[in-house]
This record gives structure tokens, sequence and C-alpha cells, in this order.
């Protein structure tokens, strides 16, 4: 079940959101609930761009694959969130662990540059609204997604990789109710030196950058806006002199 030094582990034990048997068959309802929701419009709102030719812009194809990841986001976790209410010993192997908080790191990650992308569409389509098809093409905007999709797959297997690979001791109870991977390098009983340079070189990647880019883009619509409406104030002033 654990391993030392010598011996391999082969699962986790997962304390969960409580263990309280009324409190989780309460967590059981709230959060299928919400994954129905989830799901349902989600699903719905893919259907809709799908069909709809008139939806088969930029802004929507970035929507449609916003809402692809979070489905995959919350299936990588939601399920094993639910089976951990209906077990009273909440425990998942190491393989499944492993998977689980690659997808859940590889889905979160793609949305934090997706946004970025999102962010830049708009910036484009305000600022260079005749400009907007010949920038924003079918060969501009679906690299952009891809190139988010890779972004977000090739840092979760530089960290998973990287965890894999982590000698852990006796303790194999995880301090979350899923495979976190913070939760999880807490468990190694080596130097995980090169696993924390690794994630801020990480976060500077899917998180900083998208988060300036978002905010640069804001900067300019906001001024853009600004500077619209002091010149449609100008064109009153000077028809009212007139």
């Amino acid at each position: 079940m654990e391993r030392t030094n010598d011996s391999m582990l082969t699962e986790f034990v997962l304390v969960g959101l409580s263990a309280h048997p009324k409190l989780q068959t309460v967590f059981f309802v709230l959060v299928l609930w919400m994954y129905l929701l989830i799901l349902l419009g989600n699903g719905v709102l893919i259907s809709v761009i799908i069909c709809d030719s008139h939806l088969h812009t930029p802004m929507y194809f970035f929507l449609c694959n916003l809402s692809f990841l979070d489905v995959c986001y919350t299936s990588s976790s939601v399920p094993l969130i639910l089976d951990s209410f209906l077990t009273v010993r909440k425990t998942i192997s190491f393989s499944g662990c492993m998977v689980q908080m690659f997808l859940s790191f590889a889905m979160g990650a793609t949305e934090c540059v997706l946004l970025g992308m999102m962010a830049l569409d708009r910036y484009v389509a305000i600022c260079y609204p005749l400009r907007y098809p010949v920038i924003m093409s079918k060969g501009s905007y679906v690299p952009m997604a891809v190139g988010s999709w890779v972004t977000g797959l090739t840092d979760s297997v530089v960290q998973t990789s990287l965890t894999i690979q982590l000698p852990f001791c006796a303790n194999n109870v995880v301090s979350h109710f899923v495979c976190e991977i913070l939760a999880i390098l807490k468990l190694a009983c080596t130097d995980i030196s090169i696993n924390v340079i690794s994630m801020a070189g990480s976060n500077l990647i899917v998180l900083a950058i998208p988060f300036l880019v978002i905010s640069l883009s804001w900067t300019r619509l906001i001024k853009k806006i600004g500077d619209s409406d002091t010149g449609n104030t100008r064109d009153i002033d000077i028809e009212k002199k007139d």
C-alpha cells in the first residue's frame, strides 16, 4: 500500500471534504447538481456554436474551446470527488492519481492561455474593426487555439513527469479531495527544488503572461472607448455651436 525508500507506493489516501456522513450526502447532491449544470450548459453552448454557421467566427470559436475545456477540467476531478463521498476509505491508485493530476493541470493551464488569446481577439475586434477580418482570419485564430492546447499539455507533461520521478515516503495521505500537484509534492521525501523552479516557470508562462496580456488589452480597450466618447462629445459641441 505504501512505500518506503525501498518499496513502491501504489495508492494515495485523500482526506476529502468531510468525514461526516450527513454532510457527505449534502455535498454529493450539491456537487452532482453543479456538475450536471456545467455539462448541460457547456454542452448546449458547444452544440449551438457548431450547428449555427453564423457563429463560426473567432470569438465563438474561442468560446467553444473554452466550454469544452470547462467540461474536461471538471470531468477530470468531479467524478473522483463524487466517488469519495460514497466510500469510507478514500483511496486512489498511484497511476490514477498521476493521470488525474495531469488532466486537471493540463486543462487549467490551457484555459489560462486561452483566456489571454480571447483578450487579444477582443482587443483587435474593437481597436481595429476594419482590419479585424484580415488579422483574425482562420489561419490566425485556429493556430492560437491549438497553441493554447499545446502549451497546456506540454506544461502538464513536464510537471507530471517531474512528480512521478520523486520518491515518496511512508506518508501517503493527501491533504486534499483530489490529486492536486502541490499537495502531492509535500509528500515527497527528497529535495523538490527542481519541481519548485519548474512550477515557478510554469506560472510565469501560463499565469503571469496571460494575465499581463489581458490587463494590457483591457487597458487599451478602456482608453479606446474613452477616446471615442471624447470625440463624440466634441462633435456634439461643434454641432451646437453651428
